[in-house]
């Protein structure tokens, strides 16, 4: 009879962290015997017939690397379940700092109208959405990551605050448009660093991941160089980072007519978050 410690052990031996092993097992046995910690309170017992089906997803997980939250379709994203699949970049922790930046501005300043570029999975606008009272569009180029969206705002009941549109970056914004707030995790690795990236993240799609330039920051710029003109007075910006690039990012943005600019870091004391409003 399986158990759950050999399933973890399936992880482990294929040099997954312990820790990461054993919440990437809770997930599926959650996912897959409908078993969570609720059940592990009431003294429920689990199904050990679908603890094998948990062993056989554990096997795939070892010898593809997908990502578990491929394999369950789902990522846990501030409290919320987002479907995900490899049309989208499944989220991740540091893009928390991002969206808990936006509502603060957001709420600090009363603000009505925001727009996301790169919605992806509208994990980014559909919190914003949900924390806020601003109205939000999410834009991307591709139409399987704006179905994704519209499935996971339609899950969370924000179909009149989160909306999504087709578009390249500004290419589909109505001139009659105005934004209080642009916010936008953009790609941003190197496209020459594509070797070097973990398997998993190579599950992600390539549009979500990856700028032509040395530095990353191809998409910044063009989103910089253009928000203005769909930014009201005083409007803000608030973007992802990647690694080594705030300076050029906040260089791009001074010469742009943008100040008061502000940078957070992540938990590895990495640059994670930059925000900034226009000089009017």
């Amino acid at each position: 009879m399986t158990t759950i410690q050999e399933i973890v052990k399936i992880l482990t031996d294929a040099g997954i962290e312990k820790n990461e092993a054993n919440v990437e097992v809770k997930l599926l046995i959650e996912h897959f015997c409908g078993y969570s910690e609720k059940d592990i309170i009431l003294g429920n017992k689990i199904d050990y017939d679908k603890l094998e089906i948990v062993k056989e997803k554990a096997i795939q997980r070892v010898k593809t690397r997908e990502p578990i939250q491929h394999i369950i379709g789902f990522a846990d994203f501030m409290g919320e379940k987002f479907i995900v699949n490899p049309s989208v970049l499944i989220p991740r922790d540091e893009t928390e700092i991002l969206v808990r930046k936006a509502v603060e501005i957001i709420n600090n300043n009363n603000l009505k109208h925001a727009l996301d570029i790169g919605t992806g999975s509208g994990c980014i606008a559909c919190m914003i959405a949900k924390h806020t009272d601003c109205q939000i569009v999410g834009l991307d180029i591709s139409n399987d990551a704006l179905n994704t969206a519209l499935d996971n705002a339609s899950r969370l009941n924000l179909f009149n605050k989160a909306i999504f549109r087709k578009s390249d970056i500004f290419s589909n914004v109505k001139p009659s448009e105005k934004f209080d707030i642009i916010v936008s995790n953009p790609p941003y690795i190197p496209y020459s660093k594509k070797a070097e990236l973990q398997e998993e993240v190579k599950y992600d799609p390539e549009l979500a991941l990856f700028a032509h330039d040395n530095e990353g920051v191809e998409f910044y710029s063009r989103i910089i160089s253009g928000a203005s003109a769909v930014l009201n007075p005083n409007g803000y910006l608030v973007f992802e980072l990647g690694i080594n690039q705030s300076s050029i990012v906040s260089d791009l943005l001074r010469d742009n007519g943008f100040c008061d600019i502000e940078i957070i870091k992540d938990l590895a004391g990495i640059d994670r978050v930059i925000s900034a409003h226009l000089d009017t």
